[in-house]
């Protein structure tokens, strides 16, 4: 049974951040952080375009910002959470540069170079190439293994948060004070299921890219931490809102996850076209290729449909060699790599799953419903993203919640005690699975349910059939849950089932069509704009 002060599931940069903030703020308090695979492997990493902040006041101004991320959530943005992140958004990216975060600049006078991208009316995007997310990941890493009172535990899995449920209580949603005492953590390498108690528990366990066929997502974002959530009875919100990245890589079958084309490239002038070089942006919306994501991924979609194509294409021929080069190395090495060069060709892509914009509820300082439980990052419902996320609004709202959740265990951990008297996990009755192909399998047929039913189109018909397969498959792998011994396959396909059931049940509950939400049913909006929670 470890005991730590404050125990942390997830290591990308809404984790790390918070565990850096809370070991400086204060040395004394042991701090453990959780990663079912390896430090460096998150959803942070695989980010591309940047991180938006107002970075040049003469011409760009938090209002500005704030409109932006207004208009882009569809009216379902809560405006003080916004006012928050884009005010407190500069310092928390200041620090990182004092970190050691390195952000591209102009070589002609040194400033940072910031780029554009979607939905943005001003260049504000911070980056570094096409890998910044790899660039502030690996700042965090290196300031957070400096920090003698953090300890990270890579390869321990958590299974699930412990509450009062687990002293034999009954716990609904409407039961007050629930309180979140740890998590039952499998270590993947001796295969024992682990206690783990902590005074604070935060969640920062990334999204759900998974649930769908094709993601840019990498293969760990199972979203175990909204998951693990709902199960322990957290209010849950907005579960319907995936944001669907309008251009990944378009390599059918061959790429888990998708190559995602940043959005940055639309940003330096990529026109979205159609195989006959005919751009067709402009009968959608008056931005054209930098219209927010959830206009342009219809756009493509419904082109793909009009035309019977699988994909539309990217063109940056025009584009100067020698800038496309600086700007997106990796994204040229990948095209030549599948035979595409983007100098002299078109780049084909097609929609893919790339963030939720639901998650866990949480309010201004980063809180549950639970208590002594805090969630940072995609795997949260903050209120900053509404309907549809703004483009690099993400490693943002990280950053700024990490801040704040920082501040708030401050004031809450000198009144938090262990609860000792946690059981630990009871395995009795199960045996070895005898045939891994019942989860394999069923991981494939739902993600073929989600991506058929519950994609970037739906209806009521497709989401019952959705609701009806789902139930079936829930009911095997619940019996083979209380029947088997537990492994990471079995507890992903387990999360990703109640991913799936949250966002096809608030789908159906949506009755209009708002932001990253568009059913054929019902595609108007509603005069009220409410959000949905679980």
């Amino acid at each position: 049974m470890a005991k730590y002060d404050v125990l942390i599931i997830g290591s990308g940069i809404g984790g790390l951040t918070t565990a850096i903030k809370i070991a400086e703020d204060n040395p004394k308090l042991s701090v453990c952080v959780l990663t079912k695979t390896v430090e460096g492997e998150s959803n942070t990493r695989y980010a591309q375009g940047g991180v938006a902040a107002v970075w040049n006041p003469e011409v760009d101004s938090t209002m500005k910002h704030k409109e932006d991320t207004l208009d882009a959530g569809d009216g379902l943005c809560n405006e003080k959470i916004v006012d928050i992140v884009v005010n407190e958004g500069p310092l928390r990216v200041q620090e990182i540069i004092e970190w050691g975060a390195r952000f591209d600049k102009k070589a002609a006078d040194g400033t940072f170079d910031l780029g554009r991208e979607g939905g943005h009316s001003e260049n504000r995007i911070l980056h570094y190439k096409d890998l910044t997310g790899w660039e502030m990941q690996r700042t965090l890493m290196a300031k957070a293994d400096a920090i003698k009172s953090i300890t990270i535990f890579e390869h321990f899995f958590a299974i699930d948060l412990i509450t009062q449920h687990h002293l034999g209580h009954a716990v609904t949603r409407l039961t007050p004070d629930i309180t979140c005492f740890g998590a039952y953590v499998l270590n993947k390498e001796t295969g024992h299921i682990e206690t783990f108690l902590a005074k604070h528990t935060i969640i920062a366990t990334g999204g759900a890219g998974q649930v769908y066929r094709s993601t840019t997502n990498p293969v760990i974002a199972t979203g175990d931490g909204i998951a693990m959530a709902y199960r322990a009875k957290a209010w849950l919100e907005n579960m319907e809102f995936v944001q669907f990245h309008p251009t990944s890589l378009y390599n059918p079958g061959r790429d888990n996850p998708v190559f995602l084309v940043s959005e940055a490239v639309r940003g330096m002038g990529g026109i979205l076209k159609d195989r006959n070089g005919h751009p067709f942006m402009d009968k959608y919306d008056a931005r054209k290729s930098l219209a927010p994501r959830d206009i342009v991924a219809r756009a493509i979609d419904n082109e793909m449909k009009i035309m019977g194509e699988e994909n539309m294409f990217l063109d940056c021929r025009h584009i100067p060699e020698d800038e496309f080069i600086q700007h997106f190395p990796t994204i040229r090495d990948k095209c030549l790599s599948v035979g595409v060069n983007p100098a002299k060709d078109m780049i084909p892509v097609a929609p893919a799953c790339h963030y939720l914009c639901g998650g866990i509820k949480t309010d201004e300082m980063g809180r549950s419903s639970i208590s002594r439980l805090s969630a940072v990052g995609e795997c949260t419902s903050t209120g900053l993203h509404g309907a549809n996320r703004l483009a690099s609004n993400s490693l943002l709202e990280a950053m700024v919640f990490a801040h704040r959740i920082a501040l708030d265990v401050r004031e809450v951990i000198s009144t938090g005690t262990f609860n000792t008297n946690i059981p630990d996990w009871n395995a009795s009755g199960t045996t070895d699975p005898k045939e891994m192909v019942l989860i394999t399998q069923s991981i494939k047929e739902l993600k073929e349910i989600m991506s058929s039913y519950v994609g970037i189109v739906r209806s009521n018909i497709r989401l019952k059939r959705a609701l009806d397969r789902l139930w079936q498959l829930n009911q095997e792998t619940e019996n083979l849950y209380a029947s088997t011994t537990l492994s990471p396959q079995l507890c992903e396909l387990r999360n990703l089932i109640n991913i799936a059931y949250l966002i096809t049940r608030t789908a159906r509950m949506r009755r209009e069509s708002r932001g990253l939400h568009y059913t054929t049913d019902y595609p108007q909006r509603q005069d009220v704009a409410q959000s949905l929670i679980l």
